[in-house]
């Protein structure tokens, strides 16, 4: 009975309840923000994740540059119906080096957060060209012209500089060799184990299929191939317990 009494007289004096109010909010701000000062990422590293290469990265400029995103998102939900139809669920940890990330809502086509090696580069090549040759019922318009467009390689460097400062962890070497490392990637014949160390899993070969030289059309096919490549998702799934 005290208790409901002493309640009713918080509730009939503004000026008490009011700070009673903030009060709590600020306690409750206070331990929903205070820990955020104390941890280096709220996103878990998976392994195999890493920065996009020179090459996917320009890839994935010019996704952006040609809105792309305005009818493709590349971000799987954990439902059954998109799992079965894109792949495993798409992780935090995959778009930790995007900026901007193109997780989307929108999908006039597929999600391809799992695109990569579903389709060969020609097929990918043919789609960007005459999208109706390869999918009949498609309305997006064509990327023919990425083909005669040279890829300049003039700001490469400063590209990886400016992500550096975000917090995509670029070496100094790899910020050094970027506009090399752009045109070796797609260079027929190229000895890529130096690139393969600084980035596991990165696919080298010419994409566009005119290896004579390097194309806009190189990079974005080479940022599709990749696209949910580099995580094994088995090993980020929960492991079960021994009971």
């Amino acid at each position: 009975m005290a208790s409901l009494i002493d309640h009713k007289k918080i509730e009939r004096n503004v000026t008490l309840l009011g700070a009673l109010a903030l009060v709590t909010v600020a306690i409750g701000g206070i331990v929903e923000i205070a820990p955020l000062f104390w941890i280096d990422s709220t996103v878990e590293k998976v392994e195999g994740m890493r920065p996009y290469t020179p090459l996917e990265q320009a890839g994935r400029d010019i996704y952006v540059r040609e809105g792309c995103y305005n009818c493709h998102s590349q971000m799987i939900r954990p439902f059954r119906d998109e799992v079965e139809r894109y792949g495993h669920y798409s992780l935090a940890a995959e778009s930790m080096y995007d900026h901007p990330f193109q997780w989307g809502s929108k999908r006039t086509g597929p999600d391809l957060a799992r695109v990569g090696g579903r389709y060969s580069d020609e097929w990918q090549v043919q789609h960007l060209k005459d999208p109706r040759s390869v999918v009949g019922e498609s309305i997006m318009p064509g990327y023919a012209f990425l083909a005669d467009h040279d890829l300049s390689t003039d700001d490469a460097s400063q590209r990886l500089t400016a992500l550096s400062r975000v917090g995509v962890p670029y070496s100094k070497d790899d910020i050094a060799k970027a506009g090399q490392d752009m045109i070796d990637q797609a260079t027929p014949g190229f000895d890529a184990s130096d690139l393969a160390r600084r980035y596991p899993k990165a696919q080298a070969r010419d994409f566009d299929g005119n290896p004579g030289r390097v194309t806009e059309m190189d990079a974005l096919v080479a940022y599709l191939q990749m696209l949910g490549t580099l995580v094994d998702h088995r090993a980020a799934e929960p492991q079960e317990q021994p009971r």
